[in-house]
């Protein structure tokens, strides 16, 4: 068993906290979330439900559509043919597949893997993401990448699901095998996954999170069953997986994994940032199959991806030797500003350290009329985190303890409280019954729904 930094379960625990609380406050059907340390398996947990109209529970080993994860699927089973000395990065898309447009067919694998082939992204009619029409099959794809490019290649960054299908169908001409099967064997297989599989149907036994529409439509959310193949799109958004096997694969795409299906090579060209958006709000970009960006000081890459009702985020952090996935299954569901949220608290106990034992008391979830706030214990300080918020720890008060119950805040915003006294008051048995921060008492959750309903319910 691999050792454990020792700020790392502390940080596990109060990430597991207050993702409870962000699916009570969002009222989001589930999410399954999973961190990874040097490959190992460290946390897997779920919240809500598989299928809200069933009243089923959603647990880790339910599987859910990852969508464009595939992409680091199909990625990878590139390289690893590159490695077999079966076909190189320059080779062009008309050596392979035939039919192609020039300027499609002209596509080199390494544009196509990093998205700046030029390639249509969707193709003219793709009413499928709508769920209104089947996914393309081998015919209807290969007749689409007939079309011409949509603009020139090496020229910018341009996402295309159909530059990935037309990846599969090159694999399958070098391997001499279908898509599904290659890549199940040599990648799936070999990298020790269990839970994943390219494509549905799913192995007998294997249960499905069903996917939910968006909540502000009509009030309430319909299900969305998931189980409909993605044919020759399945290299492009096919997969489906569980968050502790998708940890368990992109944390084996660092670079310095000591276990891997790819050569320590392959692994840092696959996960470089190559291309940049410039036009994405965050800092992210694209290597050969992978995203990337950086979050305070931290690079990470991995994938995201989304179905009809799911949303699903990867990230692995090489410097930390952390990777984490969030899946949730609801068309609105927050992924991406869970997966930070994950990386926010990670980081503030990796650079402050685990929390000192004198501080173990001043912890948990305390309510004013105001919502909730978390005592949160990192290093030698007290963090007055928000758990209503996708970053908890952002700015938020921090409290150094001058006694065995007694504090004083000592950072904070200029419109907080700093400077000024926190206290932990006892009850009868000894144990914290309630916080006072600079004068203002904050109870337990019961505590205060009864003196609310007391105080304004009326019969």
């Amino acid at each position: 068993m691999t050792e454990r930094p020792d700020w790392l379960d502390p940080a596990l625990a109060y990430i597991q906290g207050w993702l409870g609380y962000q699916m009570r406050i969002t009222e989001q059907p589930g999410c399954a979330v999973a961190v990874a340390f040097k490959g190992e398996v460290v946390m897997e947990a779920a919240f809500g439900h598989a299928n809200l109209a069933a009243g089923e529970a959603l647990t880790p080993r339910h599987r859910h559509r990852v969508a464009s994860h595939s992409k680091s699927f199909t990625a990878t089973a590139i390289l690893k043919l590159r490695e077999q000395g079966r076909l190189k990065l320059d080779d062009r898309a008309g050596d392979y597949v035939s039919g192609l447009s020039p300027e499609v067919a002209a596509a080199s694998l390494a544009q196509l893997l990093s998205h700046t082939a030029g390639v249509e992204r969707d193709g003219p009619s793709c009413e499928y993401w709508q769920d209104r029409k089947p996914f393309l099959n081998e015919a209807e794809l290969r007749a689409e990448l007939a079309r011409p490019a949509a603009i020139e290649p090496a020229l910018r960054l341009k996402y295309s699901n159909h530059g990935f299908g037309l990846l599969g169908l090159v694999i399958e001409a070098v391997a001499g095998e279908p898509y599904g099967v290659w890549v199940q064997r040599e990648v799936v297989d070999a990298a020790g996954l269990t839970e994943t599989t390219p494509d549905v149907p799913l192995p007998p036994g294997a249960r499905l999170a069903q996917g939910h529409s968006g909540k502000a439509l009509l009030g309430r959310r319909l299900v969305f069953p998931g189980d409909r193949s993605t044919h020759a799109l399945a290299p492009a958004t096919g997969f489906v997986s569980t968050a502790a096997d998708l940890v368990r694969f992109f944390g084996q795409l660092a670079p310095s994994a000591e276990q891997s299906v790819l050569s320590v090579e392959s692994r840092r060209e696959m996960s470089r940032q190559q291309w940049k958006d410039p036009w994405s709000p965050a800092d992210i970009g694209y290597g050969l199959g992978t995203m990337s960006g950086r979050f305070d000081g931290w690079d990470w890459f991995g994938h995201g991806g989304g179905f009809q009702g799911y949303l699903t985020r990867t990230a692995t952090i090489p410097a930390a030797h952390v990777t984490l996935a969030c899946l949730t299954n609801a068309a609105d569901g927050p992924s991406t500003p869970w997966q930070d949220g994950i990386m926010a608290i990670l980081k503030r106990f990796h650079d402050a350290g685990a929390p000192s034992p004198a501080l173990a008391d001043w912890t948990g979830r305390w309510w004013s009329v105001w919502g909730a706030s978390d005592l949160v214990p990192v290093g030698d300080k007290v963090l007055f985190a928000a758990p209503g918020l996708a970053n908890p720890v952002l700015k938020v008060s921090e409290i150094t303890v001058t006694g065995p119950d007694e504090g004083r805040i000592t950072q904070a915003s200029g419109f907080g409280s700093f400077g000024e006294p926190v206290r932990l008051i006892r009850g009868d048995d000894g144990q914290v019954a309630s916080v006072e921060v600079a004068g203002t008492r904050m109870v337990r959750e019961a505590d205060l729904a009864a003196e609310l309903t007391g105080r304004y319910e009326r019969t």
